[in-house]
């Protein structure tokens, strides 16, 4: 099954007025969704391009593009660009593909402090991988992390995906010494340390008074309630894995050119929209990894969408 032609802009041009009006959005959300509307219409203006060939000089006209990082139509060309700078990071050797992921008792807590979360499960992970690779490997590694906030049914799922070297510098920096092809480091002992840093972060922001605990999650202002919280995640199992190594640096290329610069849905999983509900395709991963095929309220899509519209800066 193919897209339909439908755009996430079509959706946003037709239902988007009432949206705004029934919802209190925050600016960088009002931002993007207007960005997108707007994209490669009249409202941006247009340039004309003209073949240089003199036997030809076809001239083309278009519109200009929005350049909003949450735009399905403007992302292609920075992924390339971006991906063709990596090029020059990468080294011939063996990368490991590392993903953590948060418990679904902070979800809530993430998406009414999107800045501060994000910026802790990044520190985190970072601090997990650094620490391990000294302690129990005895190196200094390179990474690249990547950070993905949802499901393929659009719903709130922050993650975050590593490209791992499979090897490092030595402490005293005089040689590079290669791990096992096959291992990296446990992902019992990476789901342990990595729970531990984010909780501590976690704990400090609460008591710096960094967070915002309204609505569904108020009650988190009461410090019983907090350290209830807080004991449940401690004791919890964290989600982290690590992937089968990829195949050399074209693996990596090839995985940087699926997953970088993605957005939450891309225009051709949008079947139809069609009584003011929207169907599109996704991946059901707990079912075998089948595809299916959801329905939702209009509304009920814009709201998804925009529960991945990055925080500025």
């Amino acid at each position: 099954m193919c897209g339909s032609g439908v755009e996430v802009a079509d959706i946003f041009r037709q239902y988007g007025p009432d949206y705004r009006v029934s919802h209190n959005m925050p600016r960088n959300q009002w931002r993007a969704m207007g960005a997108i509307e707007a994209c490669r219409t009249s409202l941006l203006g247009g340039h004309r391009d003209k073949c240089d060939n003199e036997d030809c000089g076809h001239v083309k006209a278009s519109y200009n593009s929005c350049r909003n990082r949450h735009c399905p139509k403007c992302q292609s060309l920075k992924k390339e660009k971006w991906i063709e700078a990596r090029v020059d990071d990468l080294l011939p050797i063996q990368y490991f593909h590392v993903v953590f992921t948060i418990p679904a008792e902070l979800k809530p807590v993430v998406l009414m402090n999107q800045k501060v979360m994000y910026n802790i499960l990044f520190s985190a992970v970072s601090e997990t991988l650094i620490t391990l690779a000294e302690t129990r490997l005895g190196l200094r590694i390179g990474f690249m992390s990547i950070l993905h906030t949802w499901g393929q049914n659009l719903m709130e799922h922050p993650h975050i995906h590593c490209v791992v070297t499979g090897g490092g510098l030595s402490l005293d920096e005089r040689r590079w010494v290669y791990c096992d092809k096959k291992f990296f480091i446990p992902v019992k002992v990476m789901s342990a340390l990595f729970r531990g840093k984010l909780m501590d972060y976690f704990r400090e922001s609460y008591e710096s008074k960094q967070l915002v605990l309204t609505g569904s999650i108020s009650n988190l202002m009461k410090p019983h309630v907090f350290k209830l919280l807080d004991i449940k995640l401690s004791n919890k199992k964290w989600v982290v894995y690590c992937k089968p190594p990829f195949n050399g640096i074209d693996g990596v290329l090839e995985y940087l050119s699926r997953y970088t610069h993605r957005i939450a849905i891309s225009n051709n999983r949008i079947l139809k929209v069609e009584n003011g509900k929207v169907t599109f395709l996704w991946r059901d991963y707990a079912d075998g990894d089948r595809q299916k095929v959801m329905t939702v309220d209009a509304d009920e899509f814009i709201r998804r969408f925009l529960l991945h519209v990055l925080p500025d800066r």
